[in-house]
């Protein structure tokens, strides 16, 4: 893509609102619009990230044998009445329409799809069963200041697991927790997130929730290096440690953004809705559930956080908008038909390349959005280039650059087959 055909411009300024990383850097490579407090829209920078996160998620889903669903946002207020969370959840959007009925604006999903797999399970040949959706989610979020970490409308990943026993549901569970760990890895993160013991409230002994170090982090987790395990500070106690065989002392206190869960839902959504299997004898069971939640906004801006530098975002090459930037530097017009000889070629050989094409900009301001837009490779072409006969490459992570011939260059660079 050429750069000055994109309608977005970056800012030297984030919006005064704005008191998070992740949001003022976002909004200021013009990734991302605000449109109020925790809402905002995904521009063609920010929406290309944001499907490459989809992309890669949707493939780990479907490798365990999820189907894609994808259910309703007005959900109705009796099967919320049903689980007694229309007055529980404080947090619940509530819409009314002209005639006074009354619908919930989902902020997740438990109350839709159990009755809809109600009419498709019977027996324990229909089992497990698991379905999946990426979508927009609503919830009543007062303290929306955290940028893409704390959201009124959000995109969510939810997944439920439907199960005849327990040996089947902790089977699948712990297939889940691998299957996360690898997510988390391939977006550029994994090195940084551990799973976390949680408190699993009054239906299992706990939940796991998947939580990235971050000094902008709004929880707090103890860390064993040694094994790789973590507890939340609210199960942080003599008995838990005792339990997970964990030593206080080896235990380093971590600030922590928490970008994914999986929960042992047990019959607590099944059982309102008579949603039950009979076995082979005809004895009647209710179903087990597993839920597994990822916030694909929330992790975006966590790459952010966790990533970024003083000079502003640093993607990962697997959700990087685009593999390379292509600058041309200089006023010479042999520079402009080189660099766009270097375009072509990188187009021709399926290379995502944004190219800084524009002629009113001095160098030093393409080299500042460059940094600040966070491409995985900055590639220059300048009048010092075509002098040494090639083109300067510069990952975005490290401090000095190479001269390299085009050739070169489209070997490091080409997708692999």
């Amino acid at each position: 893509m050429r750069q000055s055909k994109l309608f977005t411009k970056t800012r030297k300024e984030a919006p005064a609102d704005e008191v998070s990383k992740n949001a003022e850097l976002l909004v200021r490579g013009g990734f991302i619009h605000k449109e109020m407090a925790g809402v905002y829209s995904y521009l063609p920078l920010g929406l290309r990230v944001l499907k490459k996160i989809e992309n890669i998620i949707r493939e780990e889903m479907n490798k365990v044998g999820g189907q894609e669903i994808l259910m309703s946002s007005f959900q109705p207020k009796e099967n919320w009445e049903k689980t007694g969370r229309w007055d529980a959840m404080d947090d619940l959007y509530k819409v009314s329409d002209s005639s006074g009925r009354e619908v919930a604006l989902g902020p997740t999903h438990e109350e839709i799809v159990v009755p809809i797999l109600k009419n498709y399970i019977s027996s324990h040949k229909d089992l497990p069963i698991f379905v999946y959706q990426i979508q927009n989610k609503f919830r009543m979020e007062l303290r929306a200041k955290s940028g893409m970490l704390r959201s009124r409308e959000f995109i969510m990943k939810d997944m439920y697991s439907f199960h005849a026993s327990a040996e089947d549901f902790e089977k699948f569970y712990n297939k889940m927790k691998d299957v996360y760990k690898t997510i988390f890895q391939r977006v550029g993160i994994g090195y940084l997130t551990y799973i976390t013991f949680a408190s699993g409230g009054t239906f299992s002994k706990y939940s796991h929730e998947f939580q990235t170090i971050t000094s902008a982090g709004e929880d707090t987790i103890y860390v064993d290096e040694e094994s790789g395990t973590a507890l939340n500070k609210e199960v942080f106690n003599d008995e838990i440690l005792s339990q997970l065989n964990l030593a206080k002392e080896k235990l380093v206190e971590q600030k922590s953004i928490e970008v994914g869960n999986i929960f042992d839902l047990r019959t607590k959504y099944s059982k309102p809705f008579d949603l039950s299997f009979t076995d082979e004898k005809g004895k009647k069971y209710p179903i087990l559930m597993g839920c597994y939640g990822i916030g694909l906004g929330r992790l975006l801006g966590t790459v952010v956080e966790a990533l970024a530098d003083d000079k502003g975002i640093i993607w990962p090459e697997s959700i990087a908008p685009f593999q390379v930037h292509l600058l041309a530097l200089g006023d010479d017009k042999e520079i402009f038909i080189e660099a766009n000889k270097v375009y072509e070629s990188l187009l021709k050989a399926d290379v995502e390349v944004l190219f800084d094409d524009r002629i009113d900009m001095s160098a030093g301001e393409k080299f500042a959005d460059a940094d600040l837009l966070g491409m995985p490779y900055r590639i220059v072409v300048s009048e010092r280039s075509m002098k040494e006969s090639g083109i300067e490459l510069k990952k975005r992570a490290e401090e000095k650059g190479e001269i390299v011939s085009q050739d070169e260059l489209l070997r490091m660079l080409k997708p692999s087959a």
